[in-house]
């Protein structure tokens, strides 16, 4: 039964680790992520078999929570969602983040 009062099995902290990574599967069940602010500068996912998945947070601080830009494997990315294969093969995403909301950003 696990600690009393603890009834979410672990939901309530996996939804913070996903959050401040700048990643959260919104819909159980689908493959794919949706993209926010992240906390952390820099996080490493180890996938096993020498397989990666960075996230970097470049001009991240407290004053600095909306993304300006970012790309996924050098490559721009203008959408608000990453899918789960993409993720899993590896390779490194990186936020470009400012004091001020890019309202051009993830519209696609």
């Amino acid at each position: 039964m696990g600690v009393p009062g603890d009834e979410d099995g672990g939901g309530t902290s996996s939804f913070i680790v996903f959050s401040q990574m700048g990643l959260y599967p919104v819909t159980p069940g689908m493959p794919e992520y949706t993209i926010g602010s992240p906390f952390f500068d820099n996080v490493k996912i180890d996938l096993g078999n020498g397989k990666f998945f960075e996230i970097e947070a470049i001009n991240n601080c407290v004053g600095n929570k909306y993304i300006q830009s970012a790309t996924l494997n050098g490559k721009p990315l203008d959408k608000i969602f990453i899918d789960h294969d993409v993720v899993k093969q590896g390779g490194k995403l990186v936020f470009t983040m400012g004091d001020k909301a890019n309202r051009s950003w993830g519209t696609k």
